[in-house]
């Protein structure tokens, strides 16, 4: 049985986001759990609210434990950009893009 969560438009950016989930993929939910709370990056808050909410999700499904199931797919996709202008000197402008991700998480019975 699979259980799936997904973060949308979350104010990281991608290659942030990856440099986390890089490390939790294929790990037991529990101990990724555990992993994601004393890591000092700011996109393991997000990846451990995603996990929660994948782990919430197997239980209602009434899986075996959700703690014991394993991190089978995770992945971050980008977002949309949002462009902020920034006036530079001379009457020039400089462009500042703010990049969203779309993470996602799924959890799987091990087999």
């Amino acid at each position: 049985m699979e259980s799936k969560a997904i973060l949308k438009y979350a104010r990281i950016t991608p290659r942030k986001a990856r440099r986390v989930i890089d490390l939790v993929r294929y790990k037991n939910a529990g101990d990724a759990l555990i992993f994601l709370k004393y890591m000092p990056y700011r996109g393991a808050r997000f990846v451990e609210k995603i996990l929660k909410s994948a782990m919430a999700n197997a239980g209602q499904k009434k899986a075996v434990n959700p703690e014991e199931m394993k991190i089978v797919q995770a992945f971050v996709d980008q977002g949309p950009v949002m462009k902020r202008v920034e006036p530079r000197a001379m009457g020039r402008a400089n462009v500042i893009r703010k990049r969203t991700s779309h993470i996602t998480l799924v959890l799987s019975e091990e087999g």
